[in-house]
């Protein structure tokens, strides 16, 4: 059997005990708490310049460094973003768009070029708009295996084109040096008195008939022996 109060104020509940304190202001977000493109509260950046306070601190000064230069990169994108939209959809105003933004046209079809080769998926947070600048003209599965060296060894841009032109001297040198040991094959159908005469000067130079016909006839190839002079030699 349920039991009523005769005072059915008394049955509320009492509401909360009102607190008057001022309101504690939530903490400032750091880099590592909030966007990455966000400028330390410290740092007061104008259309012109970036004002800084008089003794700043050194690891604050770095860090001020740090996401101007993670703005600077990602500003990059945009633009080339930016191209790639208006481009497509704007085909008879983009043009003027463009000459009218005051930026550089050869630099804005740079960051535009390599914005179309890396689509959002493929962009790597850690590498800047140059690094991939640096891999942009190579196939896609080359473009992985590169970024991800630069990645995984913290290289600069300038450390990661100075890799992959080392790589590509390597390839080089490797073809060179397999095209020299190929070997072409040459047949020369010799009457019996001359082969003779062939192993007896090859006897006398102490090398194979091979040999000796290979080293006559890059001697006159070269020069070394004069077309002249072997006319002259077969005369006499």
């Amino acid at each position: 059997m349920q039991v009523l109060s005769p005072n059915r104020e008394a049955n509320r509940q009492a509401p909360p005990p009102r607190d008057d304190r001022p309101p504690v202001p939530s903490p400032r977000a750091t880099p590592s708490q909030g966007s990455k493109l966000a400028l330390d509260a410290s740092a007061k950046p104008r259309r012109t310049g970036l004002q800084l306070p008089v003794s700043l601190p050194f690891d604050t000064w770095r860090r001020i460094g740090h996401q101007i230069s993670l703005i600077a990169d990602s500003s990059a994108w945009w633009l080339g973003d930016w191209l790639v939209y208006g481009e497509n959809e704007y085909t008879d105003r983009y043009k003027r768009a463009v000459e009218e933004s005051s930026l550089d046209i050869q630099t804005l079809r740079n960051y535009a070029w390599v914005a179309r080769r890396f689509p959002v998926s493929r962009r790597r947070d850690r590498l800047s708009l140059q690094h991939h600048a640096e891999v942009a003209a190579l196939p896609e599965h080359e473009q992985t295996l590169w970024l991800d060296r630069a990645e995984r060894f913290n290289w600069s841009r300038n450390r990661l084109r100075s890799q992959i032109k080392a790589h590509r001297a390597a390839a080089l040198s490797g073809r060179t040096a397999e095209t020299a040991r190929q070997k072409a094959v040459i047949q020369i159908d010799v009457p019996a008195d001359q082969e003779q005469s062939w192993r007896d000067a090859a006897r006398r130079m102490n090398r194979s008939v091979e040999e000796w016909a290979r080293l006559i006839l890059n001697q006159v190839a070269t020069g070394e022996i004069p077309v002249r002079g072997v006319h002259d030699a077969k005369a006499g």
